[in-house]
């Protein structure tokens, strides 16, 4: 049984196959996933499918609550409030996406830094679990994690591919590690795929990141492109290439790790 934690489900990509998208993954053994919430709207968004597909999937659906380093430039006391009301929501298992994103930069970084660090004293208020992103940012986003070291909640690094260094700071500070088919890229995932075998094996979580980050070792990817959770499998077997687990050990390690870290309860 597996448990994706990290899907876009609420992404336009999805639009008029949701339902379909859940079926396969049921059929596929992946049982829980989590949504992403990105913004007040994406998470309204990933809780209204919580509690659309409850009667027919029940025990499969939750969401997150944040607001991504990209929707920092709609960070305000209201946005803050609302996600803080949205959080109560029992569908809602972590705060987040939030984080630094000094790639793209689509929202200025002293707006990112602002929303991110409401956003970990909301996951200490609310006492959930937080639900990170970094790119190109680790020195800032450390630094701001470690601030924080005394009361810092739980959190996962969402689609890590950062390298050594990071990788061992971030779990200095007790941090998770969510790996995405990112390992099974063979032009961009090398890196990853090197020192994947560091992350200690109760650390370790799965996504997909769907719609995105579709599988390269899928022998026969759908012709749109569009990745779902169904393909998670996929993601365990890539990173099973450069660990010692087998994918079995990978598969039940991973979802008693995530069980655990956003409290889901249990596999019924």
């Amino acid at each position: 049984m597996l448990i994706d934690i990290g899907v876009n489900l609420s992404s336009s990509r999805f639009s008029g196959d949701i339902e379909n998208v859940l079926l396969r993954a049921e059929q596929s053994n992946v049982k829980k996933i989590v949504l992403t919430g990105t913004s007040v709207t994406e998470t309204e968004a990933c809780i209204e499918l919580c509690e659309k597909y409850k009667g027919q999937f029940p025990g499969m659906l939750y969401a997150t609550a944040g607001i991504h380093p990209h929707e920092a430039s709609s960070f305000n006391n209201s946005a803050i409030n609302a996600i803080a009301h949205l959080a109560q929501h029992p569908s809602i298992v972590a705060i987040g996406e939030t984080g630094l994103d000094f790639n793209r930069n689509l929202s200025p970084e002293k707006m990112q830094e602002s929303a991110f660090e409401a956003q970990i004293e909301l996951a200490e208020n609310s006492q959930l679990p937080l639900f990170l992103h970094e790119r190109d940012a680790s020195k800032r986003q450390l630094e701001i994690l470690t601030s924080y070291q005394n009361s810092l909640p739980k959190a996962v690094i969402h689609c890590f591919t950062g390298d050594k260094r990071t990788l061992f700071s971030y779990l200095d500070l007790d941090l998770y590690i969510g790996i995405t088919g990112w390992i099974c890229d063979e032009r961009r995932g090398s890196d990853l795929q090197s020192i994947v075998k560091n992350v200690p094996l109760h650390r370790l979580m799965v996504e997909t990141d769907a719609p995105y980050l579709l599988p390269r070792n899928m022998p026969q990817p759908p012709k749109n492109r569009c990745n779902e959770p169904a393909n998670l499998t996929y993601v365990i077997e890539g990173i099973a290439a450069h660990r010692e687990e087998s994918v079995t050990m990978l598969a039940e390690s991973s979802s008693a790790t995530a069980i655990e870290f956003f409290n889901l309860g249990s596999w019924s």
